[in-house]
């Protein structure tokens, strides 16, 4: 059943540390709101550098490691995340700087900031080193990517193509927008939310130059009010994976910066604020919690994987607190006891799987 709760953004900090340097955030430490969003800006920019425009960090950042297991391309194009890929591509061998194939002929480099946008208001082209910058560099079908163009990231409400994963671009269905854009799978939302909010705050000293019809022309909130809502319900809804914290580490390996917002999700309303979520059951990914509402301190989980893989559950509340962690959670059978849990809306995450329970 649908429904629309009032909910904090979720920072899952305790689970995401690992591999972050020592002190990395410290000067963001007490800050808030735009304030914040600048010390990240400074602190993500310096030590950032600029290895060019080639293929090398997608061998580590984008392989499937997380659903079918394969060690194949990782495309968000591509990907079904609940059953077989409609194609998949070897690293290396299947890419390709241009191609006249269909989808599923090979993959090449997507901009989710699409590389036009660096143009500022001078008309003097700016493109590094935003253009070579991997944290919103994905490796993608070409196909997929050339039919997404520069057209803004947005949710669909009539659509003109759809692509095998079930990708869709066409008219918009925003309040307060209404041209062409392209919806990638409920799954990678909250990936691209969190570059886009990443973009916006490495290049804060830059973007109020850039034209793009997501923007508001301001360097502090930067996105329009109907795409801002959209990348904070997005961030809301997916919460952080294991896949993003893979990648991050793997960009800050090579070009020595990191996405704070893969880092710590709970800046993004201390610097940004809150949304309505609407729709969030239709978010949860493939997880059930029941009963739902929980009435006492047992629920029974069910998932559209074996459960027995999975080593550790999270249980995090709406400030993104880690309020219960669990050890080896479903070797003798699906049930979970709680902890005492006052009432509230919490999230439980195992492996990639996650959905929302309130307790009443």
């Amino acid at each position: 059943m649908k429904k629309s709760i009032l909910l904090l953004l979720v920072g899952f900090s305790g689970f995401m540390n690992a591999q972050i340097p020592t002190g990395y955030y410290s000067q963001a430490n007490g800050l808030t709101g735009f304030t914040l969003k600048s010390k990240l800006s400074e602190i993500v920019t310096n030590g950032h550098q600029n290895r060019g425009y080639n293929w090398t960090v997608f061998a580590t950042a984008d392989r499937d490691k997380y659903y079918e297991n394969d060690n194949t391309v990782l495309d968000i194009y591509s990907e079904n995340p609940t059953g077989a890929d409609p194609y998949n591509y070897t690293i290396v061998v299947n890419q390709c700087g241009s191609a006249n194939g269909p989808e599923g002929t090979c993959y090449n480099r997507e901009h989710t900031i699409p590389k036009s946008t660096f143009k500022p208001a001078s008309g003097n082209e700016e493109t590094t080193p935003m253009h070579n910058d991997y944290h919103h560099l994905l490796a993608t079908d070409y196909d997929v990517n050339n039919k997404r163009g520069n057209f803004p990231y947005g949710e669909v409400g009539t659509a003109t193509w759809t692509s095998l994963n079930g990708s869709k671009l066409g008219s918009s269905k925003l309040n307060g927008y209404g041209g062409t854009v392209f919806e990638p799978i409920n799954e990678f939302k909250g990936d691209i939310a969190r570059i886009y909010l990443y973009f916006a705050t490495r290049y804060e000293n830059q973007i109020q130059g850039f034209t793009y019809a997501m923007y508001d022309g301001t360097k502090t909130k930067v996105f329009a009010e109907p795409f801002l809502n959209m990348l904070l319900r997005w961030h809301q809804q997916d919460p952080v994976s294991q896949k993003e914290i893979d990648r991050n580490n793997a960009v800050y390996n090579y070009q020595r910066n990191r996405n704070p917002y893969i880092d710590h999700p709970e800046y993004i309303a201390e610097i940004w604020g809150t949304v309505m979520a609407v729709d969030d059951a239709s978010f949860s990914k493939n997880l059930t919690v029941a009963p739902n509402p929980v009435k006492g301190n047992t629920i029974t989980v069910t998932g559209d994987k074996d459960l027995k893989q999975f080593k550790k559950a999270f249980i995090y509340n709406t400030v993104g607190q880690n309020v219960q962690t669990i050890e080896n959670p479903f070797q003798n059978g699906n049930t979970i006891v709680l902890k005492n849990l006052p009432k509230g809306v919490y999230i439980l995450k195992t492996g990639e799987l996650n959905t929302k329970f309130i307790v009443d």
